[in-house]
């Protein structure tokens, strides 16, 4: 597939890592000379220095013949602008990210308007992965799939954890209806068989339908209580749409800026919440305005160190859950060794929505890519597909079905029918089947097959 990036930054330096891994043709095209030879040292690229919202460049970038054009420069009106010329020249999908407010509260009238296929934005993406972590504190990390009805979540085993030293033939006789579906052991990730045993330090992925995983997650760490109050430091754009989302569920609030423009900004949109000026670094303004009577913490400034020091410090002060905004996924590395627990990366949140957009349009006669979510540090992918007429894999008891190594089949969805299969069990046309795999090239469900 042909694809053309616009824009070297945060974002577009993980697309071209990832896209051209999986065999792509990637052209990039950066006003900075220095970035873009840096980007095509580091990967299998070629690249265009300019504007890519300029006819010339777009021209000789072959964005005429190409599958996929995407614009993530810092600008919103020139991804806007890129995209619709792009798609006047012939690009058959185009995706700009658009990070403003303002444009973000009329996504399908724009996109609509413009024929742009697909708009994101990776500031509300990562504010809606941290309102799922508060709204369920006792994990680590939560995906959806299949319309929300089926919940993949992440779990720490403790040496007191209900689930240490317990194999998974007790495990599902234990919690019924609940799959274990990878085990992150270190540096080792274990796509396990009822043989396989929970151990203290392990970080689980465990799958089942939303009403199953809220009861099995209330008993893996039952003396966390339900988060009614966050302390929020940093007032950016990823603060605006998390107060937006978490609003509804009638939580104290509180955020503390240093920037007294963005803190008025932010107070006269939500006159509800209490906004603070001040260093939300700073230990002792953490300590008046009461760190320790908050459930949750969520370190959200511009600098990576800020964020890190700042959540250690709430750690400490034994606040049931802190959330930490990490850019550079160096440092992520580091937190392994800290004790840190729900980490948002937001190049990687959005990075994983193009991913997803791209695999949907590598062979949809056989499936539809509908989710895909990295999980385990990158080293699995959780993905879910809707099955054609066409696929392979139909009609086959999954005991004879011939597939890959560290594959797991984790879920069928048939109608409003949810299964965690068994070998006896077949996949018929339509169905959407989760599959995991430490594989990371897969387009269609016929790609499990040997």
């Amino acid at each position: 597939m042909k694809i053309v990036i616009a824009g070297g930054g945060k974002v577009g330096s993980v697309l071209c890592t990832e896209l051209s891994t999986e065999e792509h043709d990637i052209i990039l095209i950066e006003k900075n000379e220095t970035i873009l030879d840096s980007l095509i040292n580091k990967n299998d690229i070629s690249g265009i220095v300019g504007n890519g919202a300029s006819y010339d460049i777009q021209q000789e970038a072959g964005v005429d013949t190409c599958d996929l054009f995407i614009a993530v420069t810092p600008q919103d009106e020139l991804n806007m602008i890129a995209c619709i010329l792009a798609k006047k020249l012939g690009a058959r999908y185009t995706i700009a990210r658009v990070r403003n407010p303002e444009y973000s509260s009329h996504f399908e009238y724009v996109r609509e308007r413009l024929g742009v296929n697909m708009m994101i934005n990776p500031e509300f993406e990562s504010a809606r992965s941290i309102s799922r972590i508060i709204k369920f504190p006792t994990v680590l990390s939560v995906q959806s799939f299949a319309n929300n009805q089926v919940e993949l979540i992440e779990v720490e085993v403790h040496e007191s954890s209900v689930l240490a030293n317990l194999s998974l033939n007790d495990f599902r006789r234990q919690y019924g209806n609940v799959l274990v579906c990878a085990i992150q052991r270190g540096e080792e990730l274990i796509i396990p068989s009822g043989s396989d045993e929970l151990r203290d330090g392990d970080n689980v992925y465990v799958m089942g339908d939303k009403q199953v995983i809220r009861k099995f997650y209330k008993t893996v760490r039952p003396h966390k209580n339900n988060i009614n109050s966050v302390l929020i430091i940093g007032g950016g754009r990823i603060t605006y749409y998390l107060i937006g989302l978490l609003k509804e569920y009638r939580m104290d609030i509180k955020v503390i800026e240093q920037n007294q423009e963005i803190a008025e900004q932010l107070s006269a949109a939500y006159p509800e919440i209490e906004v603070i000026l001040g260093d939300g670094t700073d230990q002792e303004i953490l300590q008046q305005e009461g760190i320790d009577n908050y459930h949750a913490f969520v370190s959200l400034t511009g600098v990576d160190e800020e964020n890190i020091i700042a959540s250690l410090y709430a750690a400490q002060q034994d606040v049931n859950k802190v959330i930490t905004k990490v850019n550079r996924e160096l440092l992520l590395r580091i937190f392994d060794t800290l004790g840190m627990e729900s980490i948002i990366t937001p190049k990687r949140v959005i990075a994983n929505s193009i991913l997803r957009f791209v695999r949907s349009l590598g062979n949809p006669y056989v499936s539809d890519v509908e989710a895909l979510y990295r999980i385990a540090d990158n080293a699995a992918e959780a993905i879910q597909f809707k099955v054609k007429a066409t696929s392979k894999v139909k009609n086959i008891p999954l005991e004879k079905l011939r597939t890959k190594s560290g594959i797991l089949i984790a879920y069928i969805i048939r109608d409003h029918q949810l299964l965690i299969p068994s070998g006896q069990d077949e996949i018929k046309e339509n169905d959407h089947v989760i599959v995991i795999t430490k594989e990371k090239k897969f387009d269609d469900i016929d790609d499990i097959l040997k």
